[in-house]
């Protein structure tokens, strides 16, 4: 007896009930009861599942394999699907990203639902989620070519923010260009830079990062649909594969290639692999960059206290007054979550087993993750944290005056040896450079304030940034 709001279909194992107003089928209900953890499979997967159904439905209606009736009422039942919201279209497609490697359940997931609402909307036409709405198609290329399609639009929605965040960087590296500080190397003193030419490093690190991701991400346009089940391209129509690869190139808005190696397209995943390569790549600089802007802002009394940052929120639920780099902490969190992210998709694309990996499902699902707190937190940390950050020049001059390495502007006129003597009397004597260098005898007062600028030592005022 079947249970009350429910209905029961049959698939190859036998009866299934499911409920009486879900769009999907048995094979999506198997997989609901037999998989519950983890995140729902991300929804860009499941348009761009809809958007190769799409395109499959229109090859197949130009090549004469499906009638024009059937894949009329696919093409329109997909259009009522994409139409939808995120919210909307959510629960028609209930997986979780833990179930099996290959995706097929997903992939089964969208054929039922597609095939359900096209009968729905045309009863009598008999639209069969295997037959019509897969035909030309395998769970095996179609989720990888999904793969690739929502991997590059992560990277259309990531690369804004990168930019954004150097647009920032670069308005208070031209703004604070010749304001001279302490350079530090080994957390230890050292001669002399700008504070502009310090932002000028952060530039190009950020601005090398964005051609490496524009430089590896053409390796994501290599699609393998049209490989079916094992790469032979078994029961796929001769030219499908280019039909779609054509549509879906006008729909991405990127120039998709369907003449590779099949084999290779469904058992690896090398691609993927190589460009969260660069993801991880952005997340270590922007660590660097991050870390750096928060301990340069340390304090206000007893830190380095070479930088004001902004005010977000209150800082402590004991301590009155405090604030916190929080911008800062949640960006370096959400690189650290790319690099285990990275670890995941390495160990995943090791794992192709013969014709097929099967690890399809958690590389996309870190990969997507990766690019998404990339791009929210960096966004942030670009107009809650930089764009707002001043200079407490007055700190910085201190310490440049206070500062023993600047007696290596020193060195080319009393020698290596005589210089760094200077500056050992004065930290064991604990006096300024200045007075220990006249004390020496080696130095004259006009010659010291002739050789020890500091802005002449940082060649700021003769050069230009070189941001890339």
């Amino acid at each position: 007896m079947v249970k009350k709001g429910y209905r029961v279909e049959s698939d190859t194992l036998g009866p299934v009930e499911i409920p009486e107003k879900a769009l999907w089928g048995p094979q999506t209900q198997r997989s609901k009861d037999n998989f519950h953890t983890g995140a729902l499979m991300p929804i860009g997967i499941i348009r761009a599942l809809l958007q190769i159904k799409l395109a499959a439905a229109q090859a197949n209606i130009e090549a004469g394999t499906e009638t024009e009736e059937k894949g009329r009422a696919i093409i329109e039942a997909i259009h009522q699907l994409l139409d939808l919201n995120n919210e909307e279209l959510q629960p028609y497609f209930p997986l979780h990203v833990y179930q099996t490697g290959s995706g097929t359940q997903t992939n089964m997931n969208v054929n039922e639902v597609v095939a359900n609402l096209a009968n729905q909307n045309h009863p009598g036409l008999n639209i069969l989620p295997n037959d019509d709405v897969n035909m030309g198609q395998s769970s095996n290329d179609t989720f990888p070519t999904a793969m690739n399609l929502v991997a590059t639009q992560a990277l259309d929605d990531l690369k804004p923010s990168v930019k954004h965040l150097i647009k920032e960087l670069k308005a208070k590296q031209d703004e604070y260009w010749t304001t001279v500080k302490v350079g530090r190397t080994h957390l230890q003193d050292a001669v002399p830079l700008t504070f502009g030419q310090e932002l000028s490093g952060y530039v190009a690190a950020l601005n090398h990062d964005l051609a490496y991701i524009n430089e590896l991400e053409e390796t994501l346009y290599e699609l393998p649909i049209g490989g079916t089940a094992v790469g032979t391209g078994l029961n796929a129509a001769p030219g499908m594969a280019e039909d779609i690869s054509e549509r879906l190139s006008r729909k991405y808005g990127h120039q998709f290639d369907v003449k590779t190696n099949k084999f290779f397209g469904l058992a690896n995943h090398s691609g993927l692999n190589v460009v969260h390569g660069a993801l991880k790549a952005l997340a270590a600089d922007m660590f660097k960059i991050a870390q750096d802007i928060r301990f340069l802002g340390s304090g206000p009394r007893a830190g380095l206290g070479e930088l004001n940052l902004p005010a977000n929120e209150p800082g402590s639920s004991i301590m009155p007054g405090k604030v916190n780099p929080t911008q800062a902490e949640a960006v370096t969190m959400a690189c650290l979550r790319v690099f285990g992210n990275d670890t995941t998709i390495t160990m995943a694309a090791s794992q192709g087993n013969f014709e097929m990996n099967v690890f399809k499902l958690v590389m996309i699902a870190a990969f997507l993750e990766s690019a998404n707190v990339l791009s929210g937190t960096i966004s942030s940390f670009a107009n809650k944290m930089i764009h707002g950050m001043t200079v407490n020049k007055e700190r910085m001059a201190k310490d440049v005056t206070d500062s023993l390495m600047t007696v290596t502007a020193l060195s080319p006129h009393i020698g290596y040896h005589e210089a760094a003597t200077i500056a050992q009397t004065a930290a064991k004597e604990n006096t300024t450079l200045r007075t220990a260098a006249l004390k020496s005898g080696l130095v004259t007062k006009e010659q010291y304030d002739k050789w020890m600028k500091p802005i002449t030592m940082t060649n700021a005022m003769n050069t230009k940034p070189i941001d890339d």
